[in-house]
This record gives C-alpha cells, structure tokens and sequence, in this order.
C-alpha cells in the first residue's frame, strides 16, 4: 500500500530535527478554529507574541498564560541586571522621600540635615568633578570623527542644532528669569544683599556673547564673564542770569569739587548770575565674574577644535585617539561613580 503525499509529508516532518522546527508546531491550538471578524490568523498570533486588533479575551488571555510559562528564573535575573539602575535610582528616591515624611515631625537641626546631606553632597562633587573633561573630551572626539565628505553637510547641521538650541535654551532661561524673578520674597537674600539685582535684558544677552568666546581658557574652567554694576556721582553745575535764563552747563570733574564751587560762587557775584550745582548718581555697567565653569565658552572652543582636527586627516589622528581614549576613560569614570 503506497502512502500518500500526506503521509510523507508528516512522516518527513517527525524526522526533522527540533531546532528545524517552526514555532507554530509546538503551540497549543486556539481556544476556537476560526478567528473572529477583524483578526488576522498569524504563525505569532498563536504564540501569543504579537498584538493584533480585536482580540478576544480568551486569545488575550492564552498569550499572557504563555508568558508566564516561559518565564523562568534565568530570564527574572536577566531582567533584573539589565534595569538594575533604574530600578535602583526609583528604589533611592522613594526611600529618601519616604524618610523626609518620616523625619520631618522631630524638626531637625541645620547641622543634622547637613550630616544627612553629606552622601548625596559627595555624589555631586565627584560628578561636577567630571563635566570639564567629559565636555571637552566627548564634544572634540565627535566633531573630530565627522567626515568632511561624505557627512560634512549631516555634520554642520548637527553642530548647528546644538548650538542653536543651546542659545535658545539659555535665551529661554534668561527671559522667564527676567519675567518669574526667583527668589524675589527671599528674606535671606534680602539680608544679605540689601535689595535684588535687576540685571537688564540687554546685558544678559550680551553676557551670554561674551561667555561663548572667553579670552582664557584656563580661566573658564573655574570662571564666567558676568556684568555687574557700580554707582558713580555725577555732577552738573548750571549757570543761570537774573532774569532766568539759562548760559549754559558744564559737568565738572567730581574731584575739588567745593573749591570750585567757591571760585565758581564768587565769580557769579560778580557777573550778576546764579550758579546751581546738580548732583544724581548713575548706576552704570562693569565688567565682572562669577564662579563657576563657562560652559558656553568651552563647548564653542571644543567644537572648533574638534572640526579642525577632522580636517587634518592623518596629521590630527593622534590627537583624535588621545581625546577618544579620554573620552572612553572618563565614561567608565562616571559609570564607576554612579554604581
């Protein structure tokens, strides 16, 4: 008796070894032979490995049951060291709010909190301790490895994006600065300071210029371009007839100014006139500095320096290695840091 094409067929396929196999032929059989309106009859469908539309309750319910049979101990694990920092940095945060609720009541002294403090105060040192080199280093090595010819265009437009979204986050935070004022009802501003610094619009922007181009890069790494302001007397001194009509006005030096005013005073004696002295104070800008690192400054260096190592070619590839080697150290340093 010859056997059917069936026969072989399925025959054949008991041989086959297991890895050969496809996925649909170990899976159960669905709950019903014809699937609902809407639902299309897919190898994953059966598996329960992919969503497709107007599922049934029982369909959604065989592939969760899937699920959970091939979830083993091994994959839990998996999963585990794979999200381990994030799980972790939630972890932190609920316990550390969790504590403030609980310790708020005892009311805590300034020295207690600081003691409390001092982990996380740690933590930001040795990350701050890192931004200058991660900057530079990270910033020179990616504009050094773009391709003048073939993504020289993709390269510009990148570089472009960033430093016109930088300026424009920096501009945005400039401008709800000047709306929000924070820290205006700070007493202990108030205090210290005596009153609060409006610093105009104009000089903002200004500043912002200054700092993408600083004249010293050593300087930058621990200091920023900044306007302060200063208060001057300025004097006026105008000269007036008997009848009220103005000569003319003059502005002379602040230094001596009462021995003028004599001479001046005898003077109009004499010539019949009346002398009046003016004196207002006129806040004026002055060049200054802040602490702390000019971002700006060192970014806009590290970007140009980065596009003319590129345009080297092979002169510029030890430098290209040494800031990749100190791109890839530093990265490893704030792994380390973090865990």
């Amino acid at each position: 008796m010859s056997e059917t094409s069936k026969q072989r067929e399925e025959r054949g396929r008991d041989l086959e070894p297991p890895g050969r196999r496809s996925l649909t032929d170990f899976a159960p059989p669905l709950p019903s032979e014809v699937p609902p309106a809407g639902l299309t009859t897919l190898p994953c469908a059966r598996l329960g490995l992919c969503t497709l539309p107007h599922q049934t309750r029982a369909q959604r319910t065989l592939r969760t049951r899937l699920r959970l049979q091939t979830l083993t101990r091994e994959r839990v694990l998996r999963f585990l060291r794979r999200n381990a920092f994030i799980l972790l940095t939630v972890s932190a945060v609920v316990i550390g709010v969790s504590l403030a609720f609980a310790l708020r009541p005892y009311q805590l002294t300034y020295r207690q909190i600081k003691y409390f403090s001092f982990p996380g105060e740690l933590l930001m040192r040795m990350l701050q301790m890192l931004v200058l080199p991660l900057i530079v280093s990270s910033l020179v090595t990616g504009m050094a490895s773009l391709d003048n010819k073939a993504t020289g265009r993709m390269g510009m437009r990148a570089a472009v994006y960033y430093m016109v979204t930088t300026v424009i986050a920096v501009f945005i935070g400039i401008l709800m600065v000047t709306i929000i004022h924070p820290g205006k009802g700070s007493k202990e501003g108030l205090h210290r300071e005596g009153r609060i610094e409006t610093i105009p619009t104009a000089d903002a922007f200004m500043d912002l210029v200054r700092n993408m181009f600083p004249p010293n890069l050593v300087e930058a790494c621990f200091k920023q371009f900044k306007t302060q302001y200063s208060t001057r007397v300025v004097t006026r001194t105008i000269v007036r007839t008997e009848n009220g009509s103005e000569l003319g006005a003059s502005m002379p030096p602040p230094l001596s100014v009462e021995n003028e005013t004599s001479i001046l005073e005898n003077v109009s004696r004499a010539l019949g006139t009346l002398q009046e002295v003016l004196s207002f104070e006129e806040t004026v800008p002055v060049p200054g500095s802040a602490n702390g690192i000019n971002a700006l400054g060192l970014v806009v260096f590290s970007v140009a320096f980065g596009l003319v190592i590129g345009g080297m070619k092979h002169k510029g590839r030890v430098l290209r290695d040494f800031f990749d080697s100190l791109n890839e150290a530093i990265m490893r340093l704030v792994g380390i840091i973090i865990w």
